[in-house]
């Protein structure tokens, strides 16, 4: 029951969920820098990038972009 947390069984559960994040975040944080308007302001979209982890760039991504076209 007093079973210790090992590093090496939970390195391969939490680093492809790491290397999702990174992803998501750099590919949020470049449309972002590139798009001419957003649904808000854009400093609070980075914010919400970079600091409301896995699901920031996933709400930039729904609703943040503006469909141009």
């Amino acid at each position: 029951m007093n079973e210790e947390i090992v590093l090496s069984e939970i390195l391969p559960i939490i680093a492809p969920i790491i290397v999702i994040q990174l992803i998501l975040m750099t590919v949020a944080l470049v449309l972002c820098a590139k798009a001419e308007s957003t649904r808000g302001p854009k400093w609070v979209w980075v914010l919400i990038i970079i600091f409301v982890n896995l699901f920031g760039p996933i709400a930039f991504f729904i609703a943040g972009r503006r469909n141009e076209g």
